[in-house]
């Protein structure tokens, strides 16, 4: 018998505001311990939550971004349950009403190559809601100590449909969701930060069977790769145990990343083991239409929108636009320059996905440090495609010096002493010794070879010193043989 997975993921994602969301007591990251709390955030006896309006905003317009409904009306709800994390012994969540209903998740999963492609799906959501995050526990030898800075942190939970059937697909939802956030601004997304979580929801099922498996919650998942490996781990261990004929009992496991294999952790809670009741501390929220049109006026063009309209407007192939697009900084980069010269798009692309990001990794710098300004980066190109230096000059030599100095293209070209000191005139003669020279190469062009004239091109370099335009090089010397 042949097996599927099925799986669906809840991710959490922290929302970027000054403060938390129910407490007045500022959200951040890298305190110390305990340092940013409150009465709310302690759950002392007579502190009232607060709704924070830019929470609001930034789930708001998650769910537009990510195709939900958002209804007219919200409530907020008492999930209980005892854990240290947790010092008001419950969670301010939604539950029967949430802030985003439905939507989708448009992803991508690999191609035959990096530079193909890959086939586009929808992943479909079940709902956005939003909810106060839980302190963190540090774990030492003896003992272990909370810290309640991350508590009360505007935290919001994307819930997936189980939608999707592996590691790959999941890897591209969570990848998908990551970029849309930081994109709209939402979130940094950052999960070595803890702003961006994801438990899995696995189950297998023999194939042709509609019915649902027993499912196993699967925490503990701390990167998008981590996700994608511990996926995978226990579809392979739930088939092994289904093909044994043994039956899986609906629990909670943990990926251990060091083993590279999935643990048991507890038997799961059901939704009425929580105990949800409506919060009597926090009124429902109207959400509307005016509300939803200002954010959605302040949502960028989305990622694969922006793809698409690449390779459409500019002309350019995927394996370019799958460098620039996902950095929204570095795509609004490229984009300036490309505005003023569009037909020199695909040259502007290779420099900026090739040159650029290499140099800029090598110096570990980030794009807004760099020298270079879009107008500099089209200024090279234009020198390029006038003739006044070759390409290899331009990558080698200019680009470099660019990088490093802020110069213009033609101040590097000045001060290198770059420019030909010959005429077009001069490559002429030197194309023509380079025919005479070698009668072979030219009859092979003549009986249809056209690759044959590479054979020419070297001793033009050659007698140039490197400094001939290859393009013209190659246009006179079919002139002259034609």
């Amino acid at each position: 018998m042949e097996y599927e997975a099925v799986i669906g993921l809840e991710v959490h994602v922290q929302i970027k505001a000054e403060s938390k969301i129910f407490s007045r007591v500022r959200a951040g990251y890298g305190h110390e311990p305990n340092k940013l709390v409150d009465p709310v955030v302690m759950g002392l006896p007579g502190a009232l939550p607060v709704m924070n309006k830019a929470a609001l905003d930034g789930i708001i317009k998650a769910g537009l971004a990510l195709n939900c409904t958002i209804p007219e009306t919200c409530k907020w709800d008492r999930k209980n349950y005892f854990y240290p994390d947790s010092p008001n012994n419950y969670q301010i969540t939604q539950y029967d009403q949430p802030i985003c209903d439905g939507g989708f998740v448009e992803i991508e999963l690999p191609g035959e190559t990096r530079g193909v492609m890959g086939e586009h799906k929808k992943i479909k959501l079940t709902r956005i809601h939003l909810e106060n995050d839980v302190g963190k526990l540090n774990h030492f030898a003896d003992d272990s100590l909370v810290d309640y800075n991350r508590a009360f942190t505007s935290l919001m939970e994307i819930v997936s449909e189980p939608d999707m059937h592996s590691g790959e697909e999941a890897f591209a939802f969570l990848t998908a969701i990551r970029q849309t956030m930081i994109y709209c601004g939402i979130s940094d997304c950052d999960m070595e930060k803890g702003q961006m979580r994801a438990d899995a929801n696995i189950s297998v099922r023999p194939i042709g069977q509609k019915e649902l498996g027993q499912k196993i919650e699967l925490k503990n998942l701390n990167s998008i790769t981590g996700v994608k490996n511990g996926i995978e781990y226990e579809i392979k261990r739930q088939t092994r145990e289904l093909k044994k004929g043994n039956v899986i009992k609906q629990a909670t496991w943990r990926w251990n990343a060091d083993l590279g294999q999935t643990e048991m952790m507890r038997e799961k809670e059901d939704a009425h083991d929580y105990r949800y009741f409506p919060d009597p501390d926090l009124m429902p929220v109207r959400i509307d239409e005016d509300w939803k049109a200002k954010l959605r006026a302040e949502i960028p063009e989305l990622p694969w929108d922006k793809q698409r309209r690449f390779m459409e407007e500019y002309g350019l192939p995927y394996s370019i636009t799958a460098v620039l697009v996902p950095d929204r900084v570095l795509s609004d980069w490229f984009e300036a320059a490309v505005k003023q010269a569009p037909k020199l798009a695909q040259a502007l692309g290779n420099l900026v996905a090739n040159d650029l990001l290499r140099e800029l990794s090598e110096a570990d710098m980030a794009l807004e440090e760099c020298k270079i300004t879009p107008d500099t980066l089209l200024g090279l190109v234009q020198v390029v495609e006038k003739g006044v230096i070759p390409k290899n000059v331009a990558n080698k030599d200019v680009f470099p010096e660019m990088f490093k100095s802020g110069e213009t293209a033609e101040q590097v070209i000045e001060r290198k002493g770059l420019k030909p000191d010959f005429d077009e005139g001069q490559v002429k003669v030197w194309c023509q010794e380079a025919i005479d020279e070698n009668p072979k190469p030219v009859q092979n062009y003549r009986d249809g070879n056209e690759k044959a004239l590479n054979a020419l091109l070297g001793p033009v370099m050659k007698k140039s010193k490197g400094k001939a335009n290859p393009q013209l090089v190659n246009k006179l010397i079919r002139e002259l043989i034609d």
